[in-house]
């Protein structure tokens, strides 16, 4: 692990960096149970606005309607209308160092400690080699990967028995459009956040354990006794 600057001795808010199949989604789970995080998803807020009709809400519908994307700073504002006193974890976002600007302006107005990335780093043959290899139960949404944890029979949930099935996104193509996504729009943020010395490399080819234990430690929190 190689840790880019200083952290402040204050919990940070933590923005996770890492393409499809680092774990990104692994390691929010845990730091939420173990440490409190709060979590912010991008994804959930727009779907949760415009269940509600709120005005930001109708804002970014009127957006989707046309099929253009929702701008930054209605994403922003509804950031803001949902940001807690406590740390966050924010998922999905930003994705854009345009949108890590946004957010950074944001923190400044609050008085609020900018946030730290967490990059997990992994290459492309290996993500490839994790995503390709996953089955998913869709009653469940228990995850299986036929190299390294494969179900006790082929095509078999352990669990229900049911019929396990490989989701869209987990296929070829798919893998290939999501990563050259991630390249081309993601990878800048980690120059945006290292240029900034606020940002985490962590080797993300390790274990679930050790990645935790290693993100842990460069954020700077309490290693939990097991």
């Amino acid at each position: 692990m190689t840790i880019v600057g200083s952290l402040s001795a204050k919990v940070p808010d933590v923005i996770l960096l890492g393409a499809p199949g680092a774990g990104k989604g692994t390691q929010a789970q845990l730091l939420q149970r173990e440490y409190g995080f709060a979590a912010i998803s991008t994804g959930d807020l727009l779907r949760d606005h415009r269940a509600r009709g709120t005005t930001l809400g109708q804002e970014a519908e009127s957006f989707m309607q046309r099929g253009e994307l929702v701008p930054d700073d209605v994403i922003i504002r509804m950031v803001e209308s949902e940001l807690p006193d406590k740390p966050v974890l924010f998922d999905g976002f930003p994705r854009t160092v345009a949108q890590a600007q946004a957010l950074d302006a944001l923190f400044e107005a609050r008085r609020r400690p900018l946030s730290i990335a967490a990059y997990l780093k992994l290459d492309r043959a290996r993500l490839e080699e994790r995503l390709l290899g996953r089955w998913t139960n869709p009653r469940s949404g228990r995850v299986y990967h036929a190299t390294f944890d494969p179900p006790k029979r082929p095509g078999i949930d352990d669990v229900d028995g049911g019929p396990l099935i490989q989701r869209e996104d987990d296929r070829p193509e798919t893998i290939a459009r999501r990563l050259d996504v991630f390249e081309g729009q993601t990878l800048p943020l980690v120059a945006y956040y290292e240029a900034g010395n606020r940002l985490i490399l962590i080797d993300a080819a390790q274990s679930v354990d050790a990645v935790s234990k290693a993100l842990v430690a460069g954020l700077g929190l309490h290693q939990r006794a097991r």
